[in-house]
């Protein structure tokens, strides 16, 4: 049984970063997914693979591993340097590209 460790990455549909701050034990699928002939659907006949686990902390993530038997992997998740733009960026007169289309 393997898993791993992560921070979930910010959504695509918002500038903020809630629900990034804690950390998420996700079980690796044991079995490969099956395609249901009836309606196309991919399954599975495990559910471990659907279980995510929230922490607020890495180390309580780790503990609770090691404490269930769990090999687990960390994924450390690459910094970005927030880019602090402003609308009023957009009508500078030193601008390098063209304004419209």
């Amino acid at each position: 049984m393997s898993a791993r460790i992560y921070q979930p990455a910010k959504t695509a549909m918002s500038s903020g970063t809630a629900k990034t701050k804690s950390w998420v034990l996700e079980f690796a699928p044991e079995k490969p997914s099956v395609k249901d002939p009836l309606t196309g659907w991919n399954g599975a006949g495990e559910t471990r693979s659907q279980i995510k686990l929230k922490f607020p902390t890495l180390e309580e993530a780790q503990n609770y591993a090691a404490a269930h038997g769990i090999a687990a992997r960390v994924e450390r998740e690459r910094t970005r340097k927030p880019s602090q733009k402003s609308y009023a960026d957009n009508f500078r007169f030193d601008r390098t590209g063209p304004w419209s289309h």
